[in-house]
């Protein structure tokens, strides 16, 4: 949570606001193992992050590709806006936007942030247990969409 005093005294938590990323080539998706000394760290997620100020938050999805995988990237449309307080394996009560971006080619070495990288088969997707905080209901809602798309949101 972020603690904040307003100009009036008031006081409130805020809740953080990150970008993850469905990246997916040749019937394979991207996913990024966590660090040991991450949240969820040795569990494997989407490329994600925080956003950060002053960046639009599809700014912020390919800053996170870059750092986290060493891929540049195009993103395709927002597909999934998580506003649940009660995310899984969760501290801070994100509220995520999940895009999917087309990956363009590998530009640089993935940051500290990640442990290893890789392309999973679609059909060989890592279990729920390995999963990072609710990155598998996330992928799951994609793989529904691909058989029968459903609208999605829109963001300006």
């Amino acid at each position: 949570m972020i603690n904040c005093t307003f100009e009036n005294g008031g006081k409130a938590s805020l809740r953080h606001v990150v970008v993850h990323a469905i990246v997916e080539m040749d019937k394979k998706l991207l996913l990024v193992k966590r660090a040991a000394n991450l949240l969820n760290g040795g569990r494997w997620s989407l490329p994600s992050g925080f956003l950060d100020r002053g960046e639009t938050a599809k700014q912020g999805i390919l800053r996170e590709l870059k750092e986290e995988t060493g891929w540049k990237g195009e993103v395709v449309k927002l597909f999934r806006i998580n506003t649940s307080p009660n995310r899984p394996r969760e501290d801070r009560q994100n509220v995520a936007l999940t895009f999917i971006v087309k990956a363009i080619k590998k530009i640089a070495e993935p940051d500290h942030e990640s442990s290893a990288v890789d392309w999973f088969p679609i059909g060989n997707l890592p279990s729920l247990e390995e999963l990072a905080f609710d990155h598998g209901e996330t992928i799951q809602m994609y793989l529904d969409y691909k058989k029968e798309p459903f609208p999605l949101p829109q963001l300006t």
